[in-house]
Order: C-alpha cells, then sequence, then structure tokens
C-alpha cells in the first residue's frame, strides 16, 4: 500500500468521524427541540393557546366537552382589543354581546350579571377593555376546569407524541472533495441538514 493510499484511508476516517459527531450533535440538538416543545405544551394555558398546534388540539377537546364558546369568546376579544377605529370597536362590541353574552345567544358563556350589565352599558361607546373583565373571568375557568381535564385527555397525548416526533429534518448527500498528496478524492457524504419549520 502506496502512501497515497494510507492518507487517503486516514482522510475518509476522519470524514466517518466528521460525519458521526454532526449526527450526534443533531440528535442532541432535536431531542432538547423535542423536550423544550413538550414543556411549553403542557406548561400553562397561556402558553398552549400561544401555539397554533396546541390552541387546535385544545379546541378538540372543548368541541368534545360542548365548551368551546370559551375559548372561541376570548379569540374574538383579542381580536377586539387590535380595533384602533372607534366604529370598528363598536361594531365588533355589538357582535361579541349578541353572539357571546346576551340571554340565550348562540355561544353564551358563563359571566355574572354585574360583569353582563358594565359591558353593555359600554357597548355606546366600547374602550379597548370592554371586555378585560370578562376574558379574565373565562379564562381562569377554563384554567381551573377545562384545561386541567385536557392535561389527562387524549388529546393532550396525541399533541404532545407529535410534539416528541422529530420534524424538519431531511437526509441529503453532498460532496465533499479532499485533496490528498496531489490527488482529489471525492467523497460522497451523507449529512443530516436541519430545516425551519412552522406550525400549521
Amino acid at each position: 500500500m502506496n502512501g497515497t493510499s494510507k492518507l487517503s484511508q486516514m482522510d475518509l476516517k476522519g470524514t466517518k468521524r466528521l460525519n458521526a459527531a454532526w449526527k450526534s450533535r443533531v440528535h442532541i440538538f432535536m431531542q432538547s427541540k423535542k423536550t423544550n416543545e413538550t414543556n411549553l405544551l403542557g406548561k400553562s394555558l397561556e402558553s398552549l393557546l400561544s401555539k397554533k398546534s396546541g390552541q387546535k388540539a385544545f379546541r378538540e377537546f372543548l368541541k368534545s366537552e360542548f365548551c368551546e364558546e370559551n375559548l372561541d369568546f376570548l379569540l374574538a376579544c383579542q381580536n377586539f382589543q387590535t380595533l384602533q377605529r372607534p366604529e370598528e370597536r363598536k361594531k365588533k362590541a355589538a357582535k361579541i354581546y349578541e353572539e357571546f353574552i346576551r340571554d340565550d345567544s348562540p355561544k353564551q358563556v358563563n359571566l355574572d350579571f354585574h360583569t353582563t350589565k358594565v359591558i353593555f352599558q359600554s357597548l355606546q361607546q366600547p374602550g379597548p377593555s370592554c371586555f378585560v373583565a370578562a376574558q379574565k373571568k373565562i379564562f381562569t375557568l377554563m384554567e381551573n376546569d377545562s384545561f386541567s381535564r385536557f392535561l389527562q385527555s387524549e388529546h393532550y397525548k396525541v399533541l404532545t407524541g407529535a410534539a416528541s416526533k422529530p420534524r424538519g429534518l431531511r437526509k441529503h448527500r453532498t460532496a465533499m472533495r479532499i485533496k490528498s498528496a496531489g490527488d482529489e478524492l471525492e467523497v460522497d457524504r451523507l449529512q443530516e441538514g436541519l430545516l425551519l419549520w412552522h406550525e400549521d
């Protein structure tokens, strides 16, 4: 075996070590990513709703308990707070009241008489904080009731199982040229690359 062949074998061994080290780092990173995402989904109702996948799973759970109106109300109120023009706020406030607060409304949420009365009185000139008190009450109700049951449900198990699966990985081959003793050796190296992903 000549010197060139020995150097080539050494280069190949070095390449394999680099490839193994890279795969190990990718594996550690993805394990950390999976753990962090799963922890985030189960940390609090607020963190759950901050992710579209969490919001979707929680909505499906609420539908199974026939109380998805609470989540719809919270989201409608959040949208209301982003409105800048008074006429837009007045129109949206009236719609929220008719849909979620008025007696016998199609998606009536569980609010006390005093909170309902205050909202009704503010409908002519609703400010950005018109529904804040009601939001807090419904959020607390969901946090102490529905969310606790959700964490024990199959919906949550499916959600965290999906979060545990490695995503955003694909294998691709890259050509790496190694110069050895004047010769150029092309090594076909299998490399795992990280890709960005977005929640649904």
